[in-house]
């Protein structure tokens, strides 16, 4: 094979390498704001939920993130706050992409309760979702309502409704049920039919 075709040959394997597609790391997230949450807050682990890019963080930088969020991404509203309460789950779930081996390792435990908030960028119409484990133990987390006012009452919500405090909160009371309730009607460990039904008009209250 004559000299002269070395460089040429070399020429197509250097174009070829070009044009081959660039495969994304497995282990970094796909969505922007998701990687830019992990690459800054140690441990937080990226999901996908219906589409919808997810990270779960310790319950201890909670507030801090919501804070990242709004200051640094772009994210004017925190659009809801609630609970889930997984006494009851058969099967714990956990992100197809993760294990729940992973998610020891990371410092994300599986508790009973998550904390899950939903943050919206109308700047940059996206959404995200930030989830932290409660222990029932513990169950307490960063009130996110100096960084975001308007979960005020999404919070007293979830208090009412589950019993997590959220730590810093201006006025952490019942929101729904009376101030005198016993008990959390959404935690899994409440009776049920407990609440008496009386219908208008109906001399004989059920």
């Amino acid at each position: 094979m004559a000299p002269d075709d070395a460089p040429a040959r070399e020429d197509v394997h250097e174009a070829d390498a070009r044009e081959q597609p660039v495969v994304p790391r497995p282990d970094l997230p796909d969505d922007e704001v998701a990687a830019a949450v992990v690459a800054r807050f140690e441990g937080a682990v990226f999901a996908r939920s219906h589409g919808q890019p997810v990270v779960y963080v310790d319950r201890s930088v909670f507030a801090e993130v919501a804070g990242f969020l709004r200051d640094e991404q772009q994210f004017t509203m925190c659009v809801d706050i609630t609970a889930t309460d997984h006494l009851l789950d058969g099967e714990r779930y956990a992100p197809p992409e993760l294990a729940r081996a992973e998610l020891a390792a990371a410092g994300v435990a599986t508790e009973r309760f998550e904390v899950v908030a939903n943050f919206l960028s109308h700047v940059r119409n996206r959404r995200v979702r930030v989830i932290c484990a409660v222990p029932d133990a513990d169950a307490k987390v960063p009130s996110l309502t100096a960084v975001y006012p308007g979960t005020d009452f999404p919070e007293r919500e979830t208090y009412d409704m589950f019993g997590i405090e959220f730590e810093g909160h201006p006025d952490l009371t019942r929101i729904l049920m009376p101030d005198d309730w016993d008990g959390h009607p959404l935690r899994k460990d409440y009776p049920s039919a407990r609440v008496p039904v009386t219908f208008k008009g109906d001399p004989h209250p059920r």
